[in-house]
C-alpha cells in the first residue's frame, strides 16, 4: 500500500460518518434465514442443516436470547449480517475438549465474560465470595473462572491455534490497557496480552464487530485492522510518520523544546522550535524513505501544529505505572480526557517489547441504529436446553425495556462512561413502545407491569448537548458536574410523553422506574418529576445522593446535598398532590476516595436527624479502569492535574477502616455500637454517645454480672 492511500485508509477508519450497520451486504449463508436459538449443540445445528458456524461465542453466562443479554445482542448482530454464529456457554475449563463441541468457526472466536466483570460477579468489595450467581441457571457460582476472558481465550487457543479471537464485553473493555486490579492488589497488563487474542472491542462495539466480521469474511486478517475505531491491538511498533504526543512524564522540566527525539535518523541536532524536525525539512526520513515518528512533550501540544488525524498519545508504559502510582493516576486521566470520539486520539503504551495500541472510541449509534438492533428477533427467554431452571438476571429483566445507553453523569466509582460512553444513544419512541407490546404477547406470566422504563439513567433519554459543534470539541468529564452545563438539553419531555405513551398500552397496567434517576438533573424539569412521582412510584423511590459531606461528594463528581433536599421538596409536594404516601430511599457508599472517618460522622449524623435507618449500604468496589480506582490505588486526585508534591488523598483501604466506615452507615445496628463506640472515643466524639435523640448511639450497658454485684457493694 502506498503512502499515500495509507493515510486515506487512517482518515476512513477514523471517520466521523460510519457505515450504517444495516448497510452491509450479507454474507453467503444468510441463505439459511434466522435460526430460533442461536444453536449450543451439533444437533441443533444439524437441524438447522449448518455443516459449521462461521463465529462462535463464548460466554460466561448462561444464554438469554433478550436484548439485555450481550451474547444475544452481537449473536443476532451478527445473524442479521448473514454470518452462522453458535453459542458456547458457560464452558468447563479444565481442557480445551468443551471449546470444540461446535467444532471450529470459520471466521473467529468471539469471547466475552458475560454482562458483568466476572471478578466482580464472584467476589463481594471485602473480597469474600458471593454465595451465588445471577447470571448462572439456579443461581449456582462457580460456573465461570475468574477472569474469564484470559481463560476463555487461553482455552480457544488450544482448541484451534490459527483461528481468530475476537475479546470484548465490560471485563476486556474495562482492562484493555495496564489497570489496577483490586483482587491482586496490583496493576496488571493489558488483556490483550495475557489473553493473547488478536484484537479487543471495546465500549459500543457493534460497529467494529461488524467491521471486522466482514473484512475477516473478505480474507483480510487482523494486522490489517490497524486503525478501526473502538478497538485495540498489540503492535510491534509505534506507526511510523505520525505525531506522538509524549505523555508519560508528570514534571516537565521548566524548558522542553531542546528535548531530542529517539525516533530521529538523523544526526543533525533538532530545532529549538521543534522537538523532532530535521533543520533540512526531512522531518526524519531516512534514505529507505521510512518516516521518523514527530514527538511533542505534552505541554506543547497546543502549541505545536500537527495532523490530528495522525496523532496519538504515548501513556507511560505498564513498567513504570506498576512502580509509580503518581504515573498511574496521570495514565488515567489521560484516558478519561480522550473519551470523546470526536476529538480524542489513539492512546500507544508499551508493555515490555510490545505497544499496546488503542483506537479512538466508536462513534454513538443513530437512533434508527438502536431500533434496528433492538427489532432483531430475540426470543426473549433463556436457551431451552435450560429448561425449567430459573436464572435470576432474566427473571429481573424480562419485563423490563432498556431506552437508551450511556450516561454523561460522569461518577467516578462508576464504569458506564469508560464503557457505553459519555453521549446518550437512544432509541425511538415507537421502537420502545413495539418492545412493551412483545413483552406483553411474549413473555410467559406477563401480569400488566413493567418492571422498568430505563437504562443506565432513567431520566437521560434523548438528553444531548444542543449544539454538536460544541459537542465535538469539549473535553468535560461530566455535562453535570460541577454545574450543570449551559449547553446541556434538559428537556425531559420526550420521557414525560414516552411515559404517559406506554401506560396507555391496551393490557399495561402499571410502568415502573427502576434505573438509577439523576435527581439534579430532574430538578429542571418539575412537570417530569411530577409525571415520575404520580404514575411510577410504587411506595418508594431509590435514588444515590452517595455521601452528604462535599469533600467526598467531589471526589465523586456527584451535586451536592442540597440538591437531594430540593428534589424531596418536589417528590413530597407531588406525592401529596396525587394523594400517596410516597418515601425516598437514599443510597450511599462507605470508604470512597477521599471520605474519612469525619466525613462518615457527619454522614451518620446526617442520617440520625432524618431517622434514616440503611438496610443494605454499599463499600466502595474499585473497578478497573474507573477514575475513583486511579484514587484508591495512587491516593491521588486525577480530577486535578497530577503532581508528584500533590496532596495525598484519605483513602481506606485497611479492612478494619472500611468496616468501620460502612458501620456509621448502619448506626442503628447494634452489632456496629462497640466499633464505633470506640472509634468516637479515639475522634474526640465521645458526646455523641448517650440515651437520647441528640446522641448518634446509647452508652453500654452494664453487664448483668456487674449488676448483680452492685447491691453487695453497698
Amino acid at each position: 500500500m502506498s503512502k499515500k492511500s495509507n493515510k486515506n485508509s487512517q482518515r476512513s477508519d477514523l471517520s466521523h460518518s460510519p457505515r450504517k450497520l444495516f448497510s452491509y451486504p450479507k454474507y453467503w449463508a444468510e441463505c439459511f434465514d434466522t435460526a430460533p436459538y442461536l444453536p449450543m449443540s451439533r444437533e441443533e445445528m444439524d437441524q438447522l442443516g449448518w455443516d459449521s458456524c462461521d463465529i462462535i461465542i463464548v460466554t460466561g453466562d448462561a444464554y438469554v436470547d433478550h436484548p439485555s443479554f450481550g451474547m444475544a445482542v452481537i449473536g443476532r448482530l451478527l445473524e442479521a449480517q448473514g454470518f452462522r454464529v453458535g453459542i458456547i456457554s458457560q464452558p468447563a475449563w479444565d481442557s480445551a475438549d468443551p471449546f470444540k463441541v461446535l467444532g471450529k468457526p470459520n471466521l473467529f472466536f468471539g469471547v466475552t465474560a458475560g454482562n458483568m466483570d466476572s471478578l466482580i460477579n464472584r467476589y463481594t468489595a471485602d473480597l469474600r465470595m458471593r454465595s451465588d450467581d445471577a447470571y448462572t441457571p439456579n443461581g449456582d457460582a462457580g460456573r465461570r473462572p475468574d477472569r474469564s476472558v484470559i481463560v476463555y481465550s487461553q482455552r480457544c487457543r488450544e482448541a484451534y491455534y490459527d483461528t481468530p479471537i475476537v475479546i470484548g464485553g465490560i471485563e476486556a473493555s474495562l482492562r484493555r490497557i495496564a489497570q489496577y486490579d483490586y483482587w491482586s492488589d496490583s496493576v496488571r497488563r493489558s488483556v490483550l496480552i495475557d489473553s493473547n487474542a488478536d484484537i479487543l472491542l471495546y465500549g459500543n462495539a457493534e460497529r467494529a464487530l461488524v467491521e471486522v466480521a466482514h473484512q475477516l469474511a473478505a480474507g483480510r486478517t487482523t494486522d490489517e485492522m490497524e486503525y478501526l475505531r473502538g478497538t485495540a491491538r498489540i503492535r510491534a511498533e509505534a506507526p511510523q510518520d505520525w505525531t506522538e504526543i509524549d505523555s508519560t512524564r508528570i514534571d516537565w522540566p521548566s524548558k522542553i523544546d531542546d528535548i531530542p527525539n529517539p525516533y530521529d535518523f538523523h544526526d543533525k541536532k533538532t530545532d529549538s522550535k521543534s522537538t523532532t524536525e530535521s533543520l533540512d525539512g526531512s522531518n526524519g526520513s531516512d534514505d529507505t524513505g521510512k518516516q521518523a515518528i514527530r514527538i511533542i512533550p505534552l505541554p506543547l501540544q497546543r502549541k505545536e501544529k500537527f495532523d490530528s488525524q495522525t496523532a496519538y498519545i504515548r501513556l507511560p508504559s505498564f513498567n513504570k505505572v506498576t512502580n509509580d502510582p503518581a504515573l498511574y493516576a496521570h495514565a488515567s486521566r489521560v484516558l478519561h480526557q480522550e473519551a470523546n470520539p470526536y476529538n480524542a486520539k489513539p492512546l500507544i503504551q508499551k508493555h515490555g517489547s510490545q505497544e499496546v495500541w488503542v483506537n479512538t472510541p466508536p462513534i454513538p449509534l443513530e437512533t434508527d441504529e438502536m431500533d434496528w438492533i433492538f427489532d432483531l428477533p430475540y426470543q426473549r427467554r433463556p436457551h431451552p436446553s435450560y429448561g425449567d431452571a430459573r436464572i435470576p438476571a432474566y427473571d429481573m429483566i424480562k419485563t423490563s425495556v432498556n431506552i437508551m445507553r450511556g450516561c454523561f453523569g460522569g461518577c467516578t466509582f462508576c464504569s458506564i462512561t469508560e464503557h457505553e460512553g459519555r453521549i446518550i444513544q437512544s432509541r425511538s419512541e415507537d421502537s420502545i413502545l413495539r418492545e412493551i407490546e412483545k413483552i406483553r404477547d411474549q413473555v410467559p406470566g406477563f401480569t400488566g407491569t413493567i418492571s422498568d422504563l430505563g437504562g443506565p439513567t432513567a431520566n437521560m433519554y434523548k438528553l444531548n448537548c444542543k449544539s454538536p459543534k460544541i459537542q465535538k470539541t469539549c473535553k468535560r468529564l461530566s455535562c453535570v458536574y460541577p454545574n450543570i452545563c449551559k449547553h446541556l438539553n434538559t428537556d425531559h419531555s420526550p420521557t414525560t410523553q414516552l411515559y404517559r405513551k406506554a401506560r396507555a398500552i391496551p393490557g399495561v397496567k402499571r410502568v415502573a422506574i427502576a434505573s438509577g434517576l439523576r435527581y439534579d438533573l430532574a430538578l429542571k424539569d418539575p412537570e417530569y418529576v411530577e409525571e415520575l412521582v404520580t404514575h411510577h412510584v410504587g411506595g418508594y423511590l431509590k435514588i444515590a445522593p452517595e455521601h452528604s459531606e462535599d469533600k467526598t461528594l467531589s471526589k465523586m463528581m456527584k451535586p451536592g446535598i442540597s440538591a437531594y433536599d430540593e428534589f424531596k421538596i418536589l417528590f413530597d409536594k407531588f406525592s401529596k398532590k396525587a394523594g400517596k404516601e410516597q418515601y425516598l430511599i437514599p443510597y450511599f457508599i462507605a470508604a470512597h476516595p477521599g471520605s474519612d472517618a469525619e466525613d462518615m460522622l457527619n454522614l451518620s449524623m446526617w442520617l440520625k436527624e432524618r431517622n434514616f435507618k440503611p438496610d443494605q449500604v454499599q463499600t466502595f468496589y474499585p473497578s478497573p479502569m474507573a477514575l475513583a480506582t486511579a484514587m484508591y490505588y495512587s491516593e491521588r486526585n486525577p480530577l486535578e492535574k497530577v503532581r508528584y508534591k500533590s496532596e495525598k488523598l484519605s483513602i481506606c483501604k485497611d479492612i478494619d477502616q472500611r468496616r468501620l466506615q460502612k458501620a456509621f452507615l448502619r448506626y442503628h445496628d447494634e452489632k456496629n455500637w462497640p466499633m464505633l463506640r470506640e472509634a468516637l472515643h479515639e475522634m474526640g466524639r465521645a458526646d455523641l454517645i448517650g440515651d437520647g435523640v441528640k446522641f448518634l448511639i446509647p452508652k453500654a450497658k452494664p453487664s448483668n454480672r456487674r449488676q448483680r454485684q452492685q447491691p453487695r457493694r453497698r
